[in-house]
């Protein structure tokens, strides 16, 4: 699998069971080192948590980051007895200057 510059992994960030906070501050982090952009993925029960992270960074800590794109989709996850569909989100953050 052949990686794009723009898209490297270190700026992706992947939405799970943790805290809010945990995300937003690892959203905060990455802006800090200098990146242009982060990009949070979710899927199933994580994308309401994405979205919280996205308007929890935008409104009390960093006004100035923008959303730059949000895709939608759905995962076929295969288990041994059946097939079940997954909704992913995938947030896009920039910054805004």
């Amino acid at each position: 699998m052949e990686k794009s510059r723009d898209q490297s992994t270190e700026n992706v960030i992947y939405i799970g069971n943790k805290p809010v906070m945990n995300y937003v501050l690892a959203v905060i982090t990455q802006i800090n080192k200098g990146a242009k952009e982060v990009i949070l993925k979710a899927r199933g029960r994580a994308i309401s948590k994405s979205v919280d992270v996205t308007e929890t960074v935008r409104n009390r800590f960093l006004q100035n980051l923008a959303i730059a794109d949000i895709v939608t989709g759905t995962e076929k996850i295969e288990t041994d007895e059946r097939t079940s569909n997954v909704s992913t989100i995938t947030i896009t953050l920039g910054k805004s200057e």
